[in-house]
């Protein structure tokens, strides 16, 4: 009787471990953001190999109001959704724009930010964004891209626009060929327009006539509780004094 008490207690401690590893295991999950390393402000990979950027803190602050822990992970972006739903990752929040052909694939957040499409050409160029997209002339933009779709369908096949466009891995380096005079002007958002304009001898020269358009973070259509906490996250903090923090470090500097 003594030894089947005591191997009853064993059982019950054994159960106990289990149970209390599993509810460790679980508090410990860390979500994976894939991010585009190279799209600052809003995500990039700093000197020291870190990530950072305006949704790289912003995400690190909501992780750390609601409970939960992070890992940003650099990726391609034009894999990224297959990435996000064969579960290799487990949120974008990396400027992604929220349009109806993204959302029949994945859920996403409320919008934060809004933006707008430009071309952006050399500092010293003396042409509008309209004659940059004259027949010949080439024009770059990041592969995978809403405005990459866009001028596609719209001014190339349905305009019948003949310019050259190339497609690029990221949008600095579209940037790199603007300023060294191998094409004559890169499409993208506004945000990383303003912020290359800073560093580069390139300036914005206008809109291409594509709508503005809302960022938001993407998660997959099964993962309704975790969406819940991100907008929760996100209203607490663009509510907070870190909101407009960010904006002064990442935006506006």
């Amino acid at each position: 009787m003594r030894r089947k008490g005591l191997w009853g207690v064993v059982l019950v401690l054994s159960a106990l471990f289990v149970m209390t590893a599993t509810f460790a295991g679980a508090a410990e999950k860390v979500y994976i953001n894939g991010i585009d390393a190279n799209f600052p402000p809003f995500a990039f990979v700093d000197k020291s190999g870190n990530p950072d950027g305006f949704d790289v803190k912003a995400l690190d602050w909501i992780a750390k109001e609601m409970g939960f822990k992070v890992k940003h992970q650099p990726m391609d972006w034009d894999g990224i959704i297959p990435s996000l739903k064969a579960k290799k990752i487990d949120i974008v929040a990396s400027g992604m724009s929220i349009t109806d052909a993204r959302k029949k694939e994945v859920n996403f957040t409320t919008a934060y930010w809004k933006i707008k499409q430009v071309l952006v050409g050399k500092k010293d160029a003396k042409i509008t964004a309209e004659q940059a997209l004259a027949d010949g002339n080439k024009i770059g933009v990041q592969r995978g891209t809403t405005e990459a779709k866009w001028i596609e369908e719209n001014l190339i096949k349905k305009g019948g626009k003949k310019f050259e466009l190339v497609q690029y891995d990221s949008a600095p380096l579209a940037i790199e060929d603007v300023a060294n005079g191998r094409i004559i002007a890169a499409a993208m958002d506004d945000a990383p327009a303003l912020d290359a304009a800073k560093k580069k001898p390139v300036k914005i020269l206008g809109g291409f006539g594509m709508k503005d358009e809302d960022f938001g973070y993407a998660v997959r259509k099964e993962d309704t509780e975790f969406l819940k906490k991100l907008n929760e996250g996100l209203k607490k903090l663009m509510k907070s004094p870190y909101w407009a923090e960010l904006k002064k470090n990442y935006i506006d500097k």
